[in-house]
């Protein structure tokens, strides 16, 4: 016969020993301690992905354990240095966290204690009825300790089973449902990140004021992001710091007459000098995430330069690094953008313009149909022989108005924007590789042209794999502006224009 089924309850508490062995008559409940603690730490993404999925992510020593849907454990061995849920070895824990982003590595977000008790039920005649393995995980600072239980019934004794699984409910403060309640319970100060804010913004709102909310918003998460720009966790950290950034200026841009041109100006002004000391070090990033890509690309015989090229490239790297984690540290940097949020947030100091007191349902409905206009008449100009520069200007504009439809989102049906928002989308991948690969063979090129000698053998085998690199790119971005015809096509349908004019144009004008 099969044994019963072991089951995982989670307490909130650490169920103190006397508080167990109370009020169980007939039974008896015998609790006996290992005696051992020792340190754990909550592991999640800077976005909070192992949350998200209801998980909870614990490791102690070499040991990660992952917990799911607060009724489901699994546990294998990881090295420190194992910071991606890729450089895992193959067993549960990497298998039930593959739903996390590939290129955010796993951070502490609080530590404590951990120590394990074994608990039996038994009855007069010494017999053992019920077993449990429990194991207390007791935060650091004010947040509240919390029991996993490995209930492990014995065959023939289900009610014994069932009392125990009742009276450790009632020794228990409460029982939590899920195990993304119990980040919260051990460590209820940590704070959440969102690259995406929610804005607060209704029809009554000026677009001064809306544009001073959105710009504080995204200079929060630009900020949110310097810790791990400097410590290095992953590349994600600039990346996101840098889109915050992009939005920041593009409200500057696209809110016309919010601001007055002096504040305007000093307003782009800032965010042109934040973000100019980031584009090296994103730049060999992109190229560091695409080293198998381009190893790919080529046959053996061109690996060698590809090999020379991407150690330049990593050397280059710790290089901008330190760079950027100076100036990110910086009394100069902190003080400057310190002073641009006091700016945005303070309502006495962010010049008012001509537009400023729009209410700012008119006003994003008049924007937004704007660019979609202009996007669709540069769309259709489109060709096979169009230049590069005007296929790039056609990236910039549909960046603008995605930007534009998400920062108004609250304000139209999601029901209706959603619709609009998935062709657009579509659209915008394939310009953006469109831009990659146009990108990528001007940086490749200029690195052949501009890097220091490193001897004519190896000088030869760096040339004969960059080439090769840029005809292989330079194929793959006509392919891919064939696509962009295709993708528009789609988005200038009758029916993504009637629902972009039902949903955004001014009757008025």
């Amino acid at each position: 016969m099969k044994q019963p089924q072991r089951s995982i309850m989670v307490l909130t508490g650490d169920l103190p020993d006397a508080d167990l062995t109370t009020g169980i008559e007939p039974l008896r409940l015998e609790v006996r301690s290992d005696g051992d603690t020792a340190a754990f730490e909550v592991l999640d993404t800077h976005v909070g992905s192992v949350r998200q999925a209801d998980q909870l992510l614990l490791r102690s020593g070499k040991r990660l354990t992952v917990l799911s849907g607060g009724d489901h454990v699994a546990s294998q061995d990881a090295l420190p240095k194992h910071r991606f849920v890729d450089d895992l070895d193959d067993g549960p824990v990497k298998s039930a966290l593959q739903h996390a982003p590939r290129l955010r590595s796993l951070l502490s977000t609080g530590a404590g204690t951990i120590s394990h008790r074994d608990i039996w039920v038994r009855d007069d005649d010494d017999k053992t009825l019920a077993r449990a393995r429990l194991t207390t995980l007791s935060p650091e600072g004010d947040g509240q300790a919390i029991t996993i239980t490995d209930l492990q019934p014995l065959r023939g004794y289900d009610k014994a089973m069932d009392w125990l699984r009742a009276h450790l409910a009632a020794v228990a403060e409460n029982a939590p449902t899920g195990a993304s309640n119990l980040a919260d319970m051990l460590f209820p100060d940590q704070p959440r990140y969102d690259a995406k804010p929610d804005v607060a913004i209704t029809a009554d709102d000026t677009a001064w004021h809306t544009a001073n909310r959105i710009i504080a918003a995204y200079l929060r998460v630009a900020r949110l992001n310097e810790t791990g720009i400097i410590a290095d966790h992953d590349t994600e950290f600039l990346h996101d710091y840098r889109v915050a950034l992009r939005k920041v200026r593009s409200v500057l841009s696209l809110f016309k007459g919010a601001y007055s041109d002096d504040a305007t100006a000093a307003f782009k002004g800032a965010a042109s000098e934040l973000m100019a000391p980031t584009g090296r070090l994103r730049d060999l990033d992109v190229y560091l995430l695409a080293q198998d890509d381009y190893f790919a690309m080529l046959p053996e015989t061109l690996h060698d330069g590809l090999e020379l090229m991407f150690g330049m490239f990593r050397k280059e790297r710790r290089k901008a690094h330190r760079s950027l984690s100076a100036r990110l540290a910086s009394d100069d940097y902190d003080n400057m953008i310190r002073a641009f949020q006091a700016a945005v947030e303070d309502p006495d100091r962010a010049g008012q313009g001509p537009e400023a007191h729009v209410g700012i349902g008119d006003f994003g409905s008049r924007l937004i149909w704007k660019r979609y206009r202009k996007v669709c008449r540069l769309a259709r100009t489109i060709t096979a022989d169009t230049p590069d520069e005007q296929v790039h200007e056609l990236r910039i504009l549909c960046k603008k108005l995605r930007y534009l439809m998400e920062f108004f989102a609250p304000l139209y049906p999601a029901s209706a924007v959603k619709p609009v928002l998935k062709p657009l989308k579509r659209l915008q991948d394939n310009l953006g590789l469109f831009n990659d690969y146009s990108v990528q063979q001007a940086f490749l090129q200029d690195f052949l042209d501009r890097h220091e000698p490193l001897g004519h053998k190896r000088d030869l085998a760096l040339a004969q794999s960059i080439g090769a690199l840029i005809a292989v790119l330079h194929e793959r971005q006509k392919e891919e502006r064939a696509r962009i015809m295709t993708s528009f096509s789609k988005f200038d349908g009758p029916e993504i224009r009637s629902r972009f004019g039902s949903l955004f144009h001014d009757k008025e004008t």
